[in-house]
């Protein structure tokens, strides 16, 4: 059966690796913002295989660039994972006095570095067996966390909001990759609507790719999960960054046209002449490209997820989502999608499962009832009318 990686679901899609410039990236944009963003910092890296992980390569290398106090890495053992794949410990560990043949296999691992030498490496690296299998839920691992100033990782994708609610019930300061759609989770909106978390710097438009655990076939997943980069298969994800480390991007605020102007000179098809629709169920404008956002106008706007990545807090303040209903009583125009409107979007040929009271997003377009992709409802900040340039 086909595996998409953007499903979690399947253990498997949870095994990957994030590129080593993929890292390197998104962290030189917050050493840009703020140079002493790590220094005198316990940084852990939990969900992590120190020996592979680029993770650890990247902040063990630049220890001592980024004045770390002590780097913590962590793995999960083997035998607890849901997927097994053919699994042999490294030269690295076998050579190693501690190495054991039962540990290496039903205990997590953990690396240390607190040298402060001028050069630092992987090598340099003081590891062990944890007590456990290293799962980040563990006592064992909770009190590492707790050590931590800041955390960074890419953490299973099914694991994604029980992660991260773990790192925000402990106050902490994190970098993470996530599934694009998990902006829209319960469990994360909120953080993101009171601006307790946000988009990291790398583009919500570009995805990202994945090294493999093992080689795979370009026949065993679907064309849209994986992609070949000079003769090396990687794996495709709509994947993004969140954090709460600040940086520069988020307070540079977007260039738009007022409305009347998008009217006329809009580069969409959609919007060029004949203006924004209005959702049955919600007293919102329709905006469906974030540069079509019109920068005059005072009322609700739902924009697409991919807004989140340009968001500045200064400019416009988020006031909820389509996709589970969690804006405010008043914005909204009925209880949901009205019988009606489900009436006329299956008579029209529309495909899914929506009932009456449905949170999502719909209007009728050219007439025709359309339920709208997920959109995040916003409004300018009162008095600021940004223009294009």
């Amino acid at each position: 059966m086909a595996t998409n990686l953007s499903n979690a679901k399947n253990a498997k899609n949870d095994e990957f690796y994030t590129q080593y410039q993929d890292i390197e990236k998104e962290v030189n944009a917050y050493l840009e913002y703020d140079p002493n963003v790590f220094r005198g910092k316990t940084v852990l890296l939990p969900c992590d295989d120190p020996e592979w992980s680029n993770f650890t390569k990247y902040f063990a290398q630049n220890f001592k660039t980024f004045g770390l106090k002590k780097l913590i890495s962590t793995s999960y053992a083997v035998e607890s994972k849901k997927y097994k794949f053919g699994y042999q410990p490294t030269l690295f560990e076998t050579e190693a006095p501690q190495f054991d043949k039962k540990k290496t296999r039903t205990n997590g691992k953990i690396f240390i570095l607190t040298n402060g030498r001028t050069k630092v490496n992987v090598t340099d690296l003081k590891w062990d067996y944890l007590e456990g299998d290293g799962d980040f839920r563990s006592q064992e691992v909770i009190n590492l966390r707790n050590e931590a100033d800041i955390i960074v990782t890419n953490p299973p994708f099914s694991l994604f909001r029980e992660f991260l609610v773990w790192i925000v019930n402990a106050e902490k300061d994190f970098l993470i990759i996530g599934n694009k759609n998990a902006i829209t989770y319960k469990e994360v909106f909120p953080l993101i609507k009171e601006n307790k978390v946000w988009a990291g710097v790398t583009s919500f438009n570009k995805d990202m790719l994945f090294i493999p655990i093992e080689d795979i076939s370009q026949s065993d997943k679907p064309k849209t999960a994986t992609r070949v980069v000079d003769g090396k298969t990687f794996l495709r994800s709509p994947s993004i960054w969140l954090t709460n480390l600040d940086h520069g991007r988020r307070h540079q605020p977007l260039s738009l046209m007022p409305m009347q102007d998008n009217l006329k000179f809009s580069r969409h098809k959609e919007i060029k002449g004949k203006g924004y629709i209005k959702y049955e169920n919600y007293d919102a404008i329709e905006v469906p490209y974030t540069d079509a956002i019109p920068s005059d106008h005072d009322g609700i706007m739902g924009v697409p997820i991919s807004f989140l990545d340009k968001y500045c807090p200064e400019q416009f303040e988020i006031l909820g989502t389509s996709d589970n209903g969690t804006i405010a009583e008043k914005y909204k125009t009925t209880q949901g999608l009205t019988q009606k409107f489900v009436d006329d979007y299956y008579k029209a040929g529309g495909k899914g499962a929506y009932k009456e009271g449905n949170p999502t997003a719909g209007a009728y377009i050219d007439g025709i009832a359309t339920m709208i992709y997920k959109r995040i409802f916003i409004r300018r900040k009162r008095g600021k009318k940004w223009k294009q340039n």
